[in-house]
């Protein structure tokens, strides 16, 4: 008797405390997960062209319930997406670089190849390349939406050899300059954005920075997604305990792995090569490799040059930009909020979730049109698809405005 009567009181002890949990999960979810994104921009002609072209920029995200920590954001949207999404058939195309070097450009032009189609070309992150998980899901977002697409993948990536002695760098554009110069020639007459991810955004927006009279010429807007603007914050931010240097030191694992692969880097120098390859985080490995490959002074000073977070206001293309406030690789407070809130033509969107290319939305986000998509295929298909001629009338009142300044 005594038995059953305390396995009742146990059973709904147990009831009542999950229920309370499940409330209070539900409540906190509510509260302080679902938000509307902060769009940081000057008022204006282009805020306004957002607003009202993209309708995802002023909807609530809703970050997937059972996954809103910021690190398991990143970790679940990359192991989800490669389940999901199937290796894309690309058309190949090898360019030779000025100085003799080569990357791969990796085309899906399917239903959408004439010389008018407009063009997006993506540069992948870190260590990416044109089969990534977060590449695919935008290619596929934007050949659904009737844009070319061309993944630029960086020398010594995409299953490629490295025929000169040079690597890549978040403070080297000079390969996208060609790149560019050359799919401009190629397409004369199609609209062109180009997107960059995380260190792929940083090569972009040093491009957008110093070369901006040649971008104002060849890209019609451009889009910058999880990059980290401060990268000395960012990089105290992945070093951190526990979860954060884990993908710290998993990322720089990568980093080693692709570089041992060329003896052609180290000229034969093995001590160097060996100090390279003992790296364990990424700041470690910009030490020891990055900045004396690239010649500068040290890391502070690679890092110094690559930054991004002081450039805004030297970017002439207008760019969107899509941020989380818990980017374990950058975090918040490094996020050039001030600066975007006096730029006529860059605009950050800031998620108080989504963690690092990560933006998971759904009960379960094994669906191809996750936020990060949708946004990128919302933005670029109004900018590039114009053909009321809204977008360029909107360019014009924005040159105008800087000229009266």
């Amino acid at each position: 008797m005594f038995e059953n009567l305390y396995y009742c009181i146990y059973s709904v002890t147990r009831y009542h405390a999950c229920f309370i949990a499940s409330v209070g999960y539900l409540t906190y979810y509510l509260v302080k997960a679902v938000k509307r994104p902060l769009l940081a921009i000057q008022s204006g002609p282009f805020q306004d062209y957002l607003l009202r072209k993209v309708g995802t920029i002023q909807a609530k995200y809703w970050p997937t319930f059972w996954c809103i920590e910021s690190r398991a954001q990143t970790i679940f949207a990359s192991f989800l997406r490669s389940k999901v999404l199937p290796n894309i058939n690309y058309n190949r195309e090898i360019f030779v670089l000025n100085d003799g070097g080569q990357v791969a450009l990796d085309w899906l032009k399917t239903k959408c190849d004439n010389e008018n189609t407009p063009t997006v070309i993506i540069l992948p992150g870190l260590t990416g390349e044109s089969q990534a998980e977060y590449i695919k899901c935008l290619v596929l977002a934007a050949n659904e939406n009737g844009l070319r697409c061309c993944v630029f993948n960086n020398r010594g990536l995409g299953g490629i050899d490295l025929l000169t002695p040079r690597l890549y760098c978040a403070a080297n554009f000079e390969d996208l300059s060609e790149v560019l110069n050359h799919v401009n020639k190629k397409y004369p007459k199609s609209p062109k954005g180009v997107t960059g991810i995380s260190m792929g955004g940083l090569i972009l927006g040093n491009y957008l920075s110093h070369y901006a009279e040649e971008a104002r010429k060849i890209i019609t807007a451009a889009k910058i997604i999880s990059v980290p603007w401060n990268i000395e914050k960012g990089t105290q931010s992945i070093e951190r305990p526990f979860l954060n240097r884990w993908m710290c030191n998993h990322l720089c694992d990568a980093l080693c792995k692709t570089v041992e692969k060329y003896d052609i880097l180290f000229n034969g120098k093995d001590e160097w090569k060996e100090k390279v390859l003992k790296s364990r985080t990424i700041r470690e490995f910009d030490d020891n490799f990055t900045s004396v490959h690239f010649g500068f002074q040290n890391v502070d000073h690679y890092y110094e040059r690559a930054t991004l977070h002081n450039k805004l206001h030297m970017i002439k293309v207008p760019t969107l930009c899509l941020s989380a406030a818990d980017d374990p690789f950058q975090p918040f407070d490094a996020i050039p909020v001030n600066a975007a809130m006096e730029s006529s033509h860059v605009a950050i969107l800031i998620t108080v979730r989504g963690g690092h290319i990560g933006f998971l939305d759904g009960f379960f986000p094994g669906h191809k049109n996750q936020y990060m998509a949708r946004i990128f295929a919302e933005y670029f298909s109004a900018v590039l698809h114009d053909v009321d001629k809204e977008f360029i009338s909107t360019v014009s009142k924005i040159s105008d405005s800087i000229k009266d300044k």
